[in-house]
């Protein structure tokens, strides 16, 4: 098989565009002739160039996304349904460690995507699985879209498997019911259909992620509400706190919460509400891969790169740093105050722990809303990524299709519907595949794209820049094997983890 050469370099256009890889294929550029990268593919024109003329277009229309709305897009990416097992993760690392461990995976994640925006800018490439096939051929190709397919497939699974668990309950409540009732409107798996049809597949169905910049802003919203509601529960809800099953939501329950928490002796009062700034216990390990994959957005970047007004590597970074920063917060914040609220009684799903404290709260009844909205409006975000990898695998020599954009989009949410619906230990089964895909798309195919595609007489392959990456690529390797070994050794003990990845 032969490998695309990564020296064959043209010059850098002032804008960060580039004349290889951006002409149809087979059309000599000034300096030989390409016969690689064939970018004008079915999803070309959404996120790839389409230029038959001499002027240089990523894609067949100037990119026309605002800085902001390039922040909303990335950061709805960003943020996952791990947000809400944060506060658990806190629980077994302790405020210190928890911090430490975040901040490091905020650092390399933004590194990852400096190594990513530097790759494509040399090549002119703003598609993750072409990085692949110009590092390593069809195989990088491959195995670049094999990893987001199955990364974002894991994603949308575990945000309609909180749609169909959540979304009867939040009826439930609306309802004022104590029991749950058989009618379809409150059958998650209905519901979940509903919800793919009338909201996602529509949102799912536009050819350009600028268009989605307006729900992302509202996504992110919902989730500022979230969070502005775990700070406000943390000094509402008494400490301590005996958690008790609360079967009719009633408000006299919480008074009786309160009166048991007054009969505890101080000493023991006093024990139970320190916060630990530093634990280690069976749990940690499954906190440490959580902490990893809060990041995962790497598969966005470059699509929300090539949909930029006025692009250049600087702003992107600047984007993506910016994002970066803003889930940062909001993750260390959540994270806090839930762990804050409960201690070592917080649970894996935050919102749960609200509801055995009183299950007609109405607050938490209007987060539980937001989340929901939230999570609604991330899956055709992450949709994008998944779309265009099965075009680069199964049809890249070919020109757009409305017919072959709406099937495609449609087979996804179907095949994910069946998942949820069907596999009731779905979450687990991604489980495997976010432990392997995730910490490939993060550390290891940046690092290794990196370095062979920056050209020896730039960058000797003993410079710094190219033994930082390789470092970079070895962490993410003994971070996978780390956490493939937690999760395999639970299994053969017969328990299950708690929490779970983006």
């Amino acid at each position: 098989m032969e490998i695309p050469r990564q020296t064959e370099m043209v010059e850098l256009v002032p804008n960060g565009k580039h004349l290889e890889g951006l002409l149809p294929v087979g059309m000599p550029t000034t300096d030989t002739q390409r016969a690689e990268d064939p970018q004008h593919c079915a999803e070309g024109k959404g996120f790839l160039q389409k230029s038959s003329n001499s002027e240089t277009h990523f894609t067949d229309f100037e990119g026309k996304t605002s800085f902001g709305m390039s922040v909303f897009n990335l950061s709805n990416a960003i943020m996952g349904s791990g947000i809400l097992g944060l506060a658990y993760a806190m629980a077994n690392t302790g405020i210190i460690l928890f911090l430490f461990l975040l901040t490091a995976v905020a650092l390399l994640s933004s590194y990852s995507i400096h190594l990513l925006l530097k790759s494509s800018g040399i090549v002119g490439i703003r598609a993750y699985e072409q990085l692949g096939y110009r590092a390593f051929g069809t195989p990088g190709k491959l195995a670049a879209a094999l990893a987001i397919t199955l990364q974002n497939i894991g994603a949308m699974s575990s945000y309609l498997y909180i749609i169909k668990s959540e979304l009867p309950l939040v009826i439930q409540t609306f309802l004022n019911l104590e029991n749950p009732s058989p009618v379809w409107y409150m059958n998650g798996n209905y519901l979940v259909i509903l919800v793919s049809v009338t909201i996602i597949l529509p949102l799912a169905l536009m050819r350009q992620l600028g268009y989605l910049g307006y729900s992302s802003g509202f996504s992110l919203s919902c989730m500022v509400f979230f969070l502005i509601a775990v700070i406000y529960k943390k000094f509402q809800v008494p400490c301590p706190l005996h958690i008790l099953v609360n079967a009719t939501g009633n408000s006299s329950h919480m008074v009786m919460l309160e009166e048991k928490a007054q009969l505890h002796d101080e000493p023991e009062a006093a024990a139970f509400c320190a916060p630990d700034y530093f634990t280690l216990n069976s749990q940690t390990a499954y906190t440490i891969p959580i902490m990893a994959f809060a990041f995962v957005c790497h598969p966005e970047v470059l699509p929300i790169y090539t949909e930029l007004k006025d692009p250049s590597k600087r702003k992107m970074q600047h984007i993506s740093n910016l994002s970066i920063a803003v889930m940062y917060v909001m993750y260390f914040l959540a994270a806090l105050f839930g762990y804050l609220t409960f201690y070592d009684r917080v649970e894996s799903e935050l919102l749960h722990t609200y509801n055995k404290v009183d299950a007609f709260d109405v607050l938490i009844l209007c987060v539980r809303v937001a989340v929901l909205i939230a999570v609604t409006l991330t899956v055709p975000i992450v949709l994008f990524p998944v779309r265009r990898a099965i075009q680069q695998m199964l049809f890249q020599n070919q020109e757009f299709s409305w017919l072959r954009h709406v099937l495609i989009a449609t087979g996804l949410l179907t095949c994910i519907n069946l998942l949820v619906i069907f596999a009731p230990n779905i979450l687990g089964i991604f489980g495997i595949i976010g432990a392997t895909s995730a910490p490939c798309l993060i550390f290891i195919f940046p690092a290794i794209f990196y370095f062979r595609i920056v050209p020896t007489e730039k960058e000797p392959a003993r410079s710094t820049p190219k033994i930082l990456a390789l470092c970079f690529a070895v962490v993410g390797f003994l971070l996978m094997t780390m956490s493939l070994s937690f999760i395999i050794t639970d299994w053969a003990s017969g328990t299950n983890p708690h929490g779970g990845n983006h």
